[in-house]
């Protein structure tokens, strides 16, 4: 028996194996965009996820600064590594979003941002040297909402519907231990009101395979019911009951930041980095992007066939050096408009026909 399994063994079982070396070799990459107005807790959030400090030398404008003060791009990258494995991290972030006056068009830098990496990553894609393409491309956008409204803003609404068919979307409510548990419910009920009335969609988890054990199945309907997710972050340690704590410390208690009953910071933590955060990069590769393709390729196939009839109508009646593709081309449009004509004047034909018998059966009738 056990010579006649180890003639049946082929090999290929060792192909997952294969993909997981070549992959922890070359290491991974993830872009992380951040929109919020400033003072939401963007950046305490991003260190406590991550577990380092990427905003050392920020410096914070005053109130005259931010009167006509507009969007822009902040862009930090960090390398962690964990057990061998490494991810090359890029958070996008976006100061001034939402900070001014007139916040009408805080929207557009965002997007001409996505936009922009999905043009220079197809750019690299289509010319002759692929072999190393950065990819740059947003993977997911976190968009931070404020605690203190009773919804969504017209300001939210219209980002979202800017960008929700442009990148994954994955909506915060910040600093919810600014909310009781009541309060917290109820906003994130208003906000899912709010998403399905505008038509907003959001990042979709994927479906637990019918394989996946108990305990992941029940970890992803936990996920599912607390979008959108109410956070808090911190990256003060604090010591309670003789165990170091990540959290905020207050007159009345201290708020753990990754204890589930204060706040949802664990599940979007699993979410974007322990469960999800592969079927964010194949979404953002396999909808969002090719989205973005198949309208580079229409756009420059029409340029393209205008261009060849303007070339065209141009040469015809001058150049005799007609090769026998456009020849061909040419007669095969002269032989379709001579057709076109053809039915054009049996239409008329029948059309007239037509009229004469109503007039006979007149005629007849009196």
């Amino acid at each position: 028996m056990s010579d006649k399994g180890d003639r049946d063994y082929i090999g290929f079982a060792t192909l997952p194996d294969q993909v997981h070396r070549k992959s922890v070799k070359r290491g991974f990459d993830f872009t992380l965009m951040v929109v919020g107005e400033s003072g939401l807790g963007k950046s305490t959030l991003i260190n406590s996820l991550f577990l380092g400090d990427l905003y050392k030398h920020r410096k914070i404008p005053d109130v005259c600064e931010r009167i006509h003060k507009t969007t822009a791009i902040e862009k930090k990258t960090m390398e962690i590594e964990e057990r061998g494995v490494k991810l090359r991290l890029t958070v996008i972030d976006t100061p001034g979003f939402g900070d001014a006056v007139n916040c009408e068009d805080s929207w557009k830098v965002c997007t001409n941002y996505i936009d922009e990496q999905f043009r220079q990553y197809f750019t690299d894609e289509s010319g002759l040297n692929r072999k190393n393409i950065q990819d740059n491309r947003v993977h997911c956008c976190l968009y931070f909402v404020p605690p203190w409204g009773h919804s969504l803003r017209q300001m939210d609404i219209e980002l979202m519907t800017r960008l929700h068919r442009k990148v994954n979307l994955v909506v915060v409510i910040a600093k919810a231990d600014t909310l009781t548990t009541s309060e917290v419910i109820k906003l994130k009920r208003n906000i899912l009101n709010d998403i399905k009335d505008n038509d907003i969609q959001m990042y979709e988890f994927p479906e637990c395979g019918s394989d996946e054990d108990e305990d992941f199945k029940q970890q992803d309907r936990e996920l599912k019911a607390s979008i959108p997710f109410a956070v808090v972050g911190s990256n003060t340690i604090l010591e309670v009951a003789g165990r170091k704590v990540r959290g905020r410390q207050y007159p009345w208690g201290v708020v753990d930041v990754e204890n589930p009953k204060h706040s949802d910071f664990i599940k979007l933590r699993t979410m974007l980095i322990s469960t999800h955060m592969q079927d964010l990069k194949d979404v953002t590769e396999d909808v969002h992007y090719e989205n973005f393709r198949a309208q580079c390729i229409s756009q420059i196939s029409q340029h393209a066939l205008r261009e060849r009839g303007k070339l065209k109508r141009d040469s015809v009646p001058y150049d005799t050096d007609i090769s026998e593709t456009d020849r061909l081309l040419i007669e095969k449009d002269n032989e379709i408009r001579r057709m076109q004509d053809m039915l054009r004047q049996m239409q008329e034909k029948l059309k007239d026909s037509g009229q004469d018998n109503k007039k006979h059966d007149s005629i007849i009738d009196v």
